[in-house]
């Protein structure tokens, strides 16, 4: 770790990477724009997979004194990892010959019949706590009638994957056991309420004639206003919904996947270690004698002894890490090995044929509809998950490798 100060900024950046050179030059004005907010607490913390995002780097961490900032949150509130293990082998099933192709295949190809991705979702409503919740407590939400038809349309979303980086991924830990990965989030859900909130603190920004320039796209509410509580609301149902989202996911995977093992292996298996984590969200913390709200755009909350999900990229590897609770750091960490590539940087370097061929030779089954684009999600397009792990060793502490064996993508 080392840490950037100049005469401009208020406040120190500490970057978890070996050198300023590493930091893409919009992802280090962004981290400046920050550190000069009046009403951050300490500093501002870059992850080592940061990369430039909207308004505030993804891979950042700030914490702030009375105000919240969605667009240090983002567009997919409550974004994050779901993961658990089995004691499975994949030696012992990875042979065995289904009526669709190898166990693999056949695990890959029902949950993409079973799980809509993309712009796809339900076409009947599902079970949803959090949206039951809701709706008995609707008063919380009616002051602003635009976002409630969400509440209705989440029900057709929940358990839905979406596009982009989001991904289903069968894994084989470096022991030989069978794991499931999901990365996924609120879907259009907690899009809908970034940017209405973006929009309204940007409106009373320019009322209150704040010091904060609209292109820098920092617009942020005090959380004490009505507009800033309405959107904590707003954002913890998001952030409830994504949590619900991946595990009636991991659900449905884990009944396809009992379906396989019962038709063609064994019952004598068990599922074990269930993670489910955010990585975009702002939640109120206590930091260096302060109650603080902190804002974790791209970045894993990392408490001493905490259980979190690393994911790498697809055909590469993840990890399943332990918090050391680093005090510098917030106690965050990475939330992936972070973009290199933009997407259409990575449309332009890599074409369809290598990346289905780089899969291929790694023997990894692909399940996606329309593979034109599969090229933005390439491993090539991502900086190396194990660099990343690297630079965050006072950060997290490896726990489980994980190896894609299977993967279904947006």
């Amino acid at each position: 770790m080392f840490t950037i100060k100049t005469e401009q900024m208020k406040f120190p950046i500490n970057v978890s990477l070996k050198n300023e050179n590493q930091i893409d030059e919009g992802c280090l004005e962004q981290a400046m724009h920050l550190a000069q907010m009046p009403f951050l607490h300490k500093w501002v913390n870059l992850m080592p997979d940061t990369h430039q995002g909207m308004g505030m780097p993804i891979g950042g961490v700030i914490a702030t004194k009375g105000v919240i900032i969605p667009n240090a949150v983002g567009v997919d509130i409550g974004c994050g990892m779901a993961y658990v293990g089995t004691n499975i082998k994949i030696s012992e099933i990875k042979n065995i010959t289904t009526g669709n192709g190898s166990f693999i295949q056949a695990l890959v190809g029902n949950i993409l019949r079973n799980i809509p991705i993309g712009f796809n979702h339900h076409k009947t409503k599902q079970p949803c706590v959090a949206l039951d919740k809701a709706t008995a407590e609707i008063d919380k939400y009616i002051t602003n009638p635009k976002l409630v038809q969400e509440i209705e349309n989440g029900y057709f979303q929940v358990g839905t994957l979406g596009g982009g980086n989001h991904f289903i991924e069968i894994q084989e830990s470096d022991e030989g056991f069978l794991g499931i990965m999901i990365h996924s989030g609120s879907r259009n859900f907690g899009k809908q309420i970034c940017d209405y909130y973006h929009k309204a603190a940007r409106l009373l920004n320019e009322k209150w004639y704040t010091p904060i320039p609209d292109e820098w796209r920092l617009a942020f509410l005090p959380v004490d206003s009505e507009e800033g509580k309405q959107y904590i609301n707003w954002m913890n149902l998001a952030l409830d919904f994504a949590y619900e989202n991946r595990a009636s996911m991991l659900k449905t995977i884990q009944y396809i996947l009992d379906n396989l093992m019962q038709k063609y292996a064994h019952n004598d298996y068990k599922y074990i270690e269930e993670i489910n984590c955010h990585h975009n969200y702002a939640a109120i913390e206590h930091h260096y004698n302060a109650n603080v709200w902190v804002h974790r755009k791209g970045a894993t909350r990392a408490r001493a002894g905490e259980k979190a999900v690393i994911p790498g990229a697809m055909g590469s590897y993840s990890y399943i890490v332990e918090g050391l609770g680093n005090a510098e750091s917030f106690c965050s960490s990475s939330h992936g090995a972070g973009r290199q590539y933009s997407r259409k940087g990575a449309m332009e370097a890599f074409t369809t044929e290598q990346v289905l061929c780089d899969l291929k030779e790694q023997g990894v089954v692909l399940g996606k509809n329309n593979k034109a684009d599969v090229a933005e999600e390439s491993r090539f397009a991502y900086k190396n998950i194990d660099e990343v792990m690297s630079n965050q060793q006072d950060l997290v502490k490896a726990v489980t490798r994980l190896k894609t064996v299977g993967v279904v993508k947006g």
